[in-house]
């Protein structure tokens, strides 16, 4: 039998990216606006046959219902399955920002900011 869902979450956590990484550096332990974030975070949700579905999101925040990815070069070979992916995720009521890998290492004050922003805009709409 294959990994579960949360043992591949788990290894994931394991072997991170360099982006990951630093992201993770500069938000764990509640850094940003007080917000708890976790890391390969499995997400349940309905498929069309309403039968449980995952995804394994690189950082979510539950209190703000906020999932936060970092895109990598394989990300621009996958567009249409990260909005449909991304599209789901809305629909189960989840806010989603992404980032990409070169934007975290070389511009965090941007990256920050803009996530402060998401999260001050979340919190609005409380």
């Amino acid at each position: 039998m294959g990994q579960s869902i949360y043992e591949l979450a788990r290894t994931l956590r394991k072997n991170q990216t360099k982006a990951e990484a630093f992201f993770w550096s500069r938000v764990r332990k509640r850094r940003i606006l007080n917000c708890l974030f976790l890391r390969q975070y499995v997400i349940e949700y309905p498929n069309r046959l309403n039968k449980k579905s995952y995804f394994i999101v690189d950082f979510f925040c539950r209190e703000k219902k906020l999932i936060v990815e970092i895109d990598g070069e394989i990300h621009n070979h996958q567009i249409d399955y990260d909005q449909q992916r991304q599209s789901i995720l809305e629909d189960q009521n989840f806010t989603v920002i992404r980032f990409t890998n070169s934007d975290v290492i070389n511009n965090w004050n941007d990256v920050e900011n803009r996530l402060k922003k998401k999260i001050l805009e979340i919190g609005m709409n409380e």
